[in-house]
């Protein structure tokens, strides 16, 4: 595989250009009711899901190392991975979407969704190829039933 950045730094980064955006986009400032307890829901819904995908993977033995996909022992299909092929990234992605209510910016959903196209194009893609070139019509017939982020 040839990613060079792990799933955490691109999180960051975003995370990072949101501020930036936060920064230097002030006329894209919003409030809304309710907005700390939708900001909290998708915290703990991004770290459960976190959790959840990290605890299936250790319960069937098998790496959670993104960087190096080609050693996955086990194709994991239950759990949160009926609902989201990829829950550690749909994880992260909703954590990004509370750091972006809390800066109170709406240029950065443009942000989260330029996360949501990186790892598609350079993490979520590659892992697919090689995950479908491991376990072949099994995982075919499983990327047509599940979705890859939700």
């Amino acid at each position: 595989m040839q990613l060079k950045i792990p799933p955490a730094g691109v999180f960051l980064i975003f995370g990072g250009l949101m501020y930036g955006a936060d920064w230097l986009l002030p006329v894209g400032d919003f409030d809304f009711f309710g907005s700390t307890i939708l900001l909290w829901v998708l915290i703990l819904a991004g770290i459960l899901l976190g959790v959840l995908a990290l605890a299936q993977f250790a319960m069937h033995k098998t790496t959670i190392d993104p960087m190096h996909v080609e050693k996955t022992d086990t194709l994991v299909t239950k759990g949160v991975y009926r609902v989201s092929r990829n829950p550690m990234y749909l994880g992260l992605l909703l954590i990004l979407l509370a750091w972006g209510i809390y800066l109170g910016n709406a240029f950065n959903a443009i942000t989260a969704a330029g996360f949501v196209s990186y790892m598609n194009a350079y993490q979520i893609r590659p892992e697919e190829e090689i995950l479908r070139q491991k376990f072949g019509e099994h995982y075919n017939r499983y990327c047509q039933a599940v979705r890859r982020w939700f």
